[in-house]
Parts: C-alpha cells; sequence; structure tokens
C-alpha cells in the first residue's frame, strides 16, 4: 500500500518527524511511504495560480492508498504551514483527498498531546472529504521525555503505533 504522508512542522529535529520515521522502519513491509513537502509552497492566495509542483504533489496524493499526517500542536490548533499546504490542496482538480482514508498522529511535550490540533484538523478534513480513522487515536504526550535523539524509547508509545499502523492498513481494505 502507497500512503502519503504530510509532516506538519518544518523543524529538523521535529519530534513528529522522528515519530514518522519510526511509524515508517516498524512498517516498511506493509506501507510505501511518500513524503509531501510544505515548506516550499507560498502562502495561499486565491488570486494567483498554483504552481505546478503544487498539482503534481496533490495528484501524487490522489495516487495513493492513504494519507498519514504527523503534526504537533501550535497554540491550540493546527499549524499555519499545515493548514496552507491543505488549502491550496483543496483547489486541485481532482480533490486529492475526497474519500482517502486519512490518520492523525501528532507529538507534543504537553499532557495531552496533540488532541486540541487533531480536533481542529479533523474539522478540515470533513470539507476536504477525507475519510478519518476514528480510532485509535494517537496524540503522544510528554513527547520530550519518549522521543530521545531522534528514536521513540517508550515502548508503550512503540507498540501503540504497531496497533495504529495494523487499524489503518484495516481501514484502507475496508
Amino acid at each position: 500500500m502507497k500512503i502519503a504522508v504530510v509532516i506538519g512542522s518544518l523543524r529538523k529535529e521535529s519530534v513528529n518527524r522522528a515519530v514518522f520515521e519510526q511509524y515508517a522502519e516498524l512498517n516498511k513491509d506493509v506501507f510505501q511511504f511518500e513524503e509531501f513537502a510544505i515548506g516550499d509552497m507560498p502562502l495561499y492566495n486565491q488570486d494567483i495560480q498554483a504552481p505546478d509542483f503544487i498539482q503534481q504533489r496533490a495528484q501524487a496524493i490522489a495516487d495513493c492508498d492513504g494519507v498519514l499526517i504527523f503534526s504537533p500542536e501550535y497554540n491550540y490548533s493546527v499549524p499555519g504551514v499545515l493548514k496552507n499546504a491543505l488549502d491550496w490542496w483543496s483547489r486541485a482538480e481532482p480533490q486529492p483527498f475526497a474519500g482517502k482514508p486519512t490518520a492523525i498522529i501528532g507529538a507534543s511535550p504537553g499532557a495531552i498531546g496533540t488532541a486540541r490540533m487533531q480536533y481542529h484538523l479533523r474539522q478540515v478534513g470533513v470539507f476536504l472529504n477525507m475519510r478519518l480513522l476514528n480510532k485509535p487515536e494517537v496524540m503522544v504526550g510528554g513527547a520530550y521525555d519518549k522521543v530521545i535523539e531522534g528514536k521513540i524509547v517508550d515502548d508503550g508509545t512503540v507498540e501503540f503505533l504497531q496497533t495504529h499502523a495494523e487499524s489503518f492498513k484495516q481501514f484502507i481494505e475496508s
């Protein structure tokens, strides 16, 4: 299964990137992952035509079997860079997320992980007609204690990511 991956953080040392990299390593025999960059997109402006690379990425996402979004929570919500990318892709034809199995994973140093961001992102997902995996939710709280030097050191988190991947695979197949 080919999975589009969007990471909602531009930081090189992002804990969400580290979680994705470990998720990908754990599930390399199940999924083929293709990351879609969002840091080079201009600010969304309906007055300008989308650069060709945005439409090309949207088509490539549409061609995938599912989408995984790994994202931090900024100010109780979706990071601006992620929202910007989704706004651009929302104008693409064909709509890359329409009916697409999608799951959200987030890690944060806070106690409740990325709960508020994920619920806001789900609202955006309704407009995009994403088919969102409701359970299991992956909101890694206390991430700076669980992700050390780019590796998840908490066995419970690693096991939960494996459980999530099994659920996501079944969700895509259903």
